[in-house]
């Protein structure tokens, strides 16, 4: 990054008090960072740190003070985390870069194999017959990718993934180190014997899969994931589920065979779901839920048992409340003479 205070002014839309040909060549938090570094205020009870930044710009919001800081070069806009992270789409665009287009001499490709333009193959990469990769999609080390995939173009797939045989991933994705698309599901008949998994995984546009979370090719059919939903770090999603599009699951969410997850859902971390159930468009479950049954369209519930957001935040009060109550029937049995 090497830009001046004039160039990033446009680029956000704001505007710049101070010195407009002052040279930023990196970013940090407000309270840590350096000489040639631009910085937020995005929290009010921040702003303390702003006298003693050692930061060359901030970025501030449109009703900060700026004669209380006439020593600061300061940007004014709208939302400054929003400014700030375009900051840091150029830094990490400056990263992707430096990954030149070409197949690694380390690399194994099947004959059949066929690459897009400026398609990336890092070391030690293992590509099985007929399969596909669209243009512009990076590889990185240590990779296998199954036969008969399909990867689509722009996709960045960090080291150590794993895709297995006939999986369908669309454009824009990125899937993080350690992930594994199309394991076998979890499934055996009563007597124990095993039951082939013979479904494939499908994948949307521009999705987004954390560090080795898991899913799992589907028994017969697909188990789905939908357009531009975000998967975060740690998650597993069983064979024949299908998640919708929009939709955010937080790291440690467990989602059990055949269940409908729809469009626009939120699902915190820890959440634990049952198979064969439908949870609804514009749902949000807190953190730690047991989900059993059906969830309705556009709801925000917690808890186990799930209750709506109002009823669990009312049950947890009382909780807290429970050893006070259990002292006081103490005393009130022993007045009665009745034995606890």
């Amino acid at each position: 990054m090497n830009l001046t205070l004039k160039e990033i002014a446009g680029i956000v839309n704001g505007k710049l008090i101070g010195q407009e040909n002052c040279v930023i060549v990196g970013v940090g938090a407000i309270q840590d960072a350096m000489v040639g570094h631009i910085s937020f205020l995005g929290n009010k009870k921040y702003t303390h740190f702003l006298k003693d930044t050692k930061a060359s710009a901030i970025f501030v919001s449109e009703d900060i003070n700026v004669d209380e800081y006439k020593d600061k070069n300061l940007i004014i806009v709208k939302d400054p985390q929003l400014a700030f992270s375009k900051m840091l789409v150029i830094i990490d665009k400056q990263r992707l870069d430096k990954i030149k287009p070409g197949v690694s001499p380390k690399a194994t490709l099947e004959e059949t194999v066929i690459l897009g333009k400026d398609v990336t193959i890092g070391h030690n990469v293992v590509i099985e017959d007929h399969t596909v990769i669209g243009d512009n999609t990076k590889i990185l080390a240590n990779t296998f990718v199954g036969s008969d995939v399909v990867i689509g173009k722009n996709c960045l797939i960090y080291p150590n993934v794993t895709i297995r045989e006939k999986t369908i991933i669309g454009d824009n994705c990125i899937i993080h180190p350690g992930v594994v698309i199309g394991g076998d599901g979890f499934g055996f008949a009563a007597s124990g014997e095993k039951i082939p998994q013979i479904g494939h995984v499908e994948i949307g546009n521009n999705v987004e899969i954390g560090s080795n979370t898991t899913i799992d090719r589907a028994a017969i059919g697909k188990t789905s994931i939908g357009n531009n939903t975000k998967i975060d770090n740690l998650v597993m999603i069983a064979h024949n589920v299908q998640v919708g599009e929009n939709t955010i699951i937080v790291s440690q969410v467990g989602i059990a065979g055949s269940t409908k997850v729809g469009n626009r859902v939120t699902l915190g971390g820890q959440v634990g779901i049952v198979g064969h159930i439908n949870i609804g468009d514009n749902v949000m479950v807190g953190a730690k839920s047991g989900i059993s049954g059906n969830i309705k369209e556009n709801q925000i519930v917690s808890g186990f048992p799930l209750q709506p957001i109002k009823e669990h935040l009312k049950t947890l009060a009382l909780i807290k409340k429970l050893p006070d109550m259990f002292e006081n029937i103490k005393k009130i049995l022993k007045k009665l003479n009745i034995e606890d």
